[in-house]
């Protein structure tokens, strides 16, 4: 079976097809996955894996497989989860990520102000000033931890003022964030009650801070859109967590694996720096070529809502569905040249990072401002910040992120 073989530590084209499982976190940990999606992709673009630490499944590896599925929310639903962890029913936080339309578009719309382009214009010079300020404060000559002094930083400052969190307390974010996305049953190494008590600490912070919201004036905040929209001020508190998990992580995973991932690349591929360090301009196209180059959620998952043929597979009603984002930002049936990192890729957007359809990520124009704005202002002060040493990668096959990059910087 597929769990008997340690798929990090073999060559992807000597273990049969059947016992190919992508859902390994030890596979995105090692950083090992790319030649089994390679495979798949080629050989079983719609694969069956029939025993994972989530159950029986299918992987979806092709572009524009993946878009059909996105397509089509009817068929291919987001309830119950976004991930292949099946929902724990004692435990079981639910967000509009993981509902089908009309009730995912009310619950939606009621946040959408936050990212709508007037309120990103104001929050341009925020996030400026505050990238400033992190990138000055650096410890020029001194190896550190850019993951946590800068990536981690930026997305979690961020993260408050869009809630309008407590600014000195705003690590809770990260801590919360982390431990969400980590728990032991979705493949993580945090043991399930670690995780539900820090979850439970996150709804018991959020909704005496509601509590006060609801008496004060609606503001342009996340918070204070959830405590006065009307049709999420009377969430059930798991919703309302669901909620405030789908939100923070969207909002600090992704933004914060990105920045990561961009400074890898460009070490990786020096040609690409020496392009960005004569021509700053690219910065933008630049940013849409890291989201992809890194695809900071590795899959989505659809659950089938009935038996249906897709690329000639059989699915029945039920059946887990993963849509392999990371394996179709590198398709070169829809990407020329995609394990190439460019920064002047034509198309850049052209990626799957984002989602497709009724689901795709609310954030992505904050994302992309937060991202510009941090490497307009990294170019005007470093020549290059240089990683010195060993990644480490999270264990998860759903948030593709680092735990430690150690780096330093050089000034111009």
């Amino acid at each position: 079976m597929a769990e008997a073989i340690e798929l990090e530590q073999v060559d992807p084209y000597s273990v049969a097809l059947e016992d190919i499982d992508v859902s390994r976190p030890q596979l995105m940990q090692s950083d090992t996955h790319w030649g089994y999606f390679e495979r798949l992709r080629k050989e079983d673009p719609v694969h069956y894996c029939k025993d994972s630490l989530f159950g029986p499944y299918w992987s979806v590896t092709r572009f524009h497989d993946i878009m059909e599925i996105e397509k089509d929310p009817e068929l291919f639903s987001s309830d119950p989860s976004i991930t292949l962890a099946d929902r724990v029913e004692d435990f079981a936080t639910v967000s509009f990520i993981a509902m089908d339309p009309p009730k995912h578009d009310v619950q939606r719309k009621t946040v959408q102000g936050v990212v709508a382009p007037m309120n990103l214009a104001k929050l341009e010079g925020t996030i400026r000033s505050r990238a400033a300020a992190i990138l000055d404060s650096l410890p020029v000559g001194e190896t550190f931890n850019w993951v946590d002094l800068v990536s981690v930083e930026l997305t979690t400052q961020m993260l408050a003022t869009i809630f309008d969190f407590p600014f000195a307390e705003r690590r809770k974010l990260t801590y919360w964030s982390d431990m969400a996305t980590s728990g032991e049953l979705a493949g993580g190494p945090t043991p399930e009650p670690v995780r539900r008590a820090a979850l439970y600490e996150c709804l018991e912070y959020f909704t005496r801070l509601r509590d006060e919201r609801v008496q004060q004036p609606a503001r342009p905040d996340l918070l204070s859109m959830l405590a006065h929209g009307e049709d999420t001020r009377n969430m059930p508190p798991m919703e309302f967590l669901g909620n405030l998990i789908l939100l923070i992580v969207g909002g600090n995973d992704t933004t914060r694996n990105s920045i990561s991932g961009g400074v890898l690349a460009l070490n990786e591929n020096p040609r690409e720096y020496d392009k960005l360090r004569r021509d700053p301009s690219l910065i933008p196209n630049m940013v849409s070529e890291i989201i992809r180059y890194q695809t900071p959620l590795a899959y989505m998952r659809r659950t089938a809502s009935r038996d249906v043929e897709f690329a000639g597979k059989q699915f029945k009603a039920g059946d887990k569905i993963a849509m392999w984002y990371v394996s179709g930002n590198r398709d070169p049936q829809a990407i020329d040249q995609p394990d190439r990192f460019l920064i002047d890729r034509p198309k850049a957007r052209h990626h799957l990072s984002f989602g497709f359809g009724v689901h795709r990520c609310m954030g992505n124009r904050l994302a992309e401002m937060q991202l510009r704005v941090l490497w307009e202002e990294i170019m005007a002060r470093f020549s290059n910040i240089e990683v010195v040493g060993p990644v480490e990668r999270v264990q998860s096959s759903f948030v593709r992120g680092y735990a430690e990059m150690p780096v330093r910087v050089h000034p111009h």
